[in-house]
């Protein structure tokens, strides 16, 4: 079981990203784990988005921008299969953010490889709401919520246990 997974924390909007957590499984046990604050445009931040992940514009001020941090985020996601819990958000921001800075989703080759645990948790009845914290409650898989790598370690780890329970 060998796959990618991503998330991203957003200052305002879908091509906002602040923060991201990439981890990759290879024989489904995580072996490299990457994480950075992302400088957004203009370092704004709506309000609502530093209420729910803490990071600020005094966080992110020294933060590279994602012009910079792309070429590692490339380097992990390239050829991957990509898993997040709520692929349609974090699909959207790296789309959104890509194209805002004239960078080239396709040479990433991973449009058909997204995979997300949202959706299997719903599907499996076993999460009432399929929200990554309760899903994690109910595995007993350790989170803090709403931190990029904690996340996507999670989702992660998520992944392992459905697709091993329907093995």
């Amino acid at each position: 079981m060998n796959f990618t997974a991503i998330d991203f924390e957003t200052a305002k909007g879908h091509a906002t990203p602040c923060a991201v957590g990439i981890v990759t499984v290879e024989n489904g046990r995580i072996v490299n784990e990457y994480y950075t604050l992302i400088q957004p445009p203009y370092n704004e931040y709506s309000p609502y988005t530093i209420q729910v992940h803490g990071i600020t514009p005094f966080d992110t001020r020294n933060a590279p921008v994602f012009t910079e941090v792309y070429p590692e985020i490339k380097k992990l996601l390239k050829n991957q299969i990509v898993v997040a819990h709520n692929v349609a958000f974090d699909r959207s921001v790296l789309q959104k953010t890509m194209l805002a800075n004239d960078l080239d989703y396709s040479e990433l080759n991973i449009s058909e490889n997204w995979h997300c645990t949202m959706k299997l948790c719903k599907a499996s009845n076993r999460y009432p709401s399929g929200k990554l914290n309760e899903c994690c409650a109910v595995e007993g898989i350790e989170l803090n919520h709403h931190e990029a790598l904690s996340d996507a370690k999670a989702c992660a780890e998520l992944f392992i246990r459905i697709k091993s329970a329907s093995s």
